[in-house]
């Protein structure tokens, strides 16, 4: 078997969603030998692992905005991303 590639951490949400369903399309056709599916599953559940980091991060982001008294956005708290 090959191994994954790491992924980048600096990938984009986008571009690893992208390339995650791409993976996804090759498994369900059926035609990828088993060692490749193999590989093409572990490749997907990092990319899964890697998207699930970027939107706890862009939730954290959103958490941050404050509301004023009247319910509407009144400005925002930096974020700590450590």
């Amino acid at each position: 078997m090959t191994e994954v590639p790491a992924i980048a951490a600096d990938l984009s949400f986008e571009d690893a969603l992208k390339e995650l369903e791409v993976i996804v399309r090759q498994l369900e056709s059926g035609d990828v030998p088993l060692d490749a599916s193999i590989s093409l599953y572990e490749r997907g559940d990092q990319l899964r692992s890697h998207c699930q980091k970027r939107l706890d991060v862009a939730q954290a982001r959103i958490e941050k905005i404050r509301v004023g008294a009247d319910g509407h956005a009144a400005g925002t708290v930096p974020f700590d991303a450590g």
